[in-house]
């Protein structure tokens, strides 16, 4: 089959299982690793429950201590297989490959991970797809445009499946800061997804949430949740720096047309309160949220806002259960349960 027949299924399709990326070192969360540790652990026994977890761990012997921490939680350890790789960190939505459908076949896409054009450290990282692909036993394509390797994170895009797409400006735009892929236009990226994710269609909105590390990931801002409505993060407070960014953002989607032509349905979904760590403005999101085969998995910050949130999304999955999960320490890494995952299709 041509390149052109390659499409990145909706979230929400069926999927086979999630990949997961155990965290084998505290860097990413500096004086919470213990914590963090658990809190992983209570995410795969959530998954497990209703799909497979394929996870990857450093070596053999952190393979023992997480099988026995699972054990200790009554975690499926059927559902569970491991691959053994060392990694730099354990954002699997951004250094995984993303699976695409070529037809009836599945093929793993590489996006030249580069630490989201801000760290150095991110060789190990890079050998990901190529290890996830073996694993699954499907080829793994690079992604290239005009004779060199594109750059994109799981986490810069989300789809509807039917040939939409949405992204932000500040993440693949931005002329000086944590630039992907030197010198590309709007008409650069369009072309990227359409021949490798099968998009017709691009919503383009603007700046992401204040704090994101990543400059502007469309995991913490806005999301579809079925093919024709798309949930957007709102702040009420004027004087929030996320205010303004995220008017221009809901009022972007407001004038957007979906690969039908027609517009978009736009749910609102509230931003926790501000979450201060150390001095720092954490990027807390509930649209950070990962939707599974059964269920939607939902960070919560133990905010007022949470319970808000949860019905919200919920009103959004009616044959889905909505299950709140606690990502108060996952969240000191910049990142919560969508930024962890990769969803691999059936």
């Amino acid at each position: 089959m041509s390149k052109s027949n390659w499409r990145f299924p909706a979230e929400w399709e069926k999927q086979q299982g999630i990949l997961l990326c155990f965290p084998h070192n505290g860097n990413d969360w500096p004086g919470k690793y213990e914590a963090v540790q658990w809190a992983f652990v209570e995410f795969i026994k959530k998954v497990a429950s209703v799909e497979e977890v394929i996870l990857v761990v450093a070596n053999e012997k952190l393979k023992t201590k997480v099988s026995g921490m699972l054990e200790t939680a009554h975690v499926n350890l059927k559902q569970v297989s491991f691959i053994i790789h060392k990694t730099n960190r354990s954002w699997m939505r951004d250094s995984g490959p993303i699976i695409v459908k070529n037809g009836t076949k599945r093929e793993a896409l590489n996006f030249n991970f580069n630490g989201w054009a801000k760290y150095q450290n991110f060789q190990l990282d890079k050998l990901v797809p190529s290890k996830v692909s073996s694993h699954l036993k499907i080829p793994l394509i690079q992604v290239m445009y005009k004779g060199k390797p594109v750059v994109l994170e799981g986490g810069a895009i989300d789809v509807n499946g039917k040939g939409t797409l949405i992204t932000s400006e500040e993440c693949l735009l931005h002329p000086t800061v944590q630039i992907r892929n030197a010198k590309f236009t709007k008409e650069d990226y369009e072309a990227v997804f359409k021949e490798y994710l099968g998009i017709t269609n691009v919503i383009w909105l603007g700046d992401g949430i204040i704090g994101d590390d990543t400059h502007g990931h469309i995991d913490d801002l806005c999301r579809f949740v079925n093919e024709d409505t798309i949930i957007t993060v709102i702040e009420s407070d004027p004087k929030s720096k996320n205010f303004k960014p995220l008017q221009d953002n809901l009022n972007r989607l407001k004038k957007a047309v979906l690969e039908n032509g027609k517009s978009p349905k736009i749910v609102e979904l509230p931003m926790p309160t501000p979450l201060l760590f150390d001095g720092i403005n954490i990027p807390a999101s509930y649209a950070n949220f990962l939707i599974l085969n059964q269920c939607v998995l939902v960070p919560t910050f133990n905010d007022v806002h949470d319970r808000e949130a949860l019905n919200i999304i919920a009103n959004c999955f009616p044959t889905r259960e909505v299950i709140g999960i606690s990502a108060i320490d996952l969240i000191w890494g910049f990142g919560t349960l969508h930024c962890l995952s990769q969803q691999i299709p059936e």
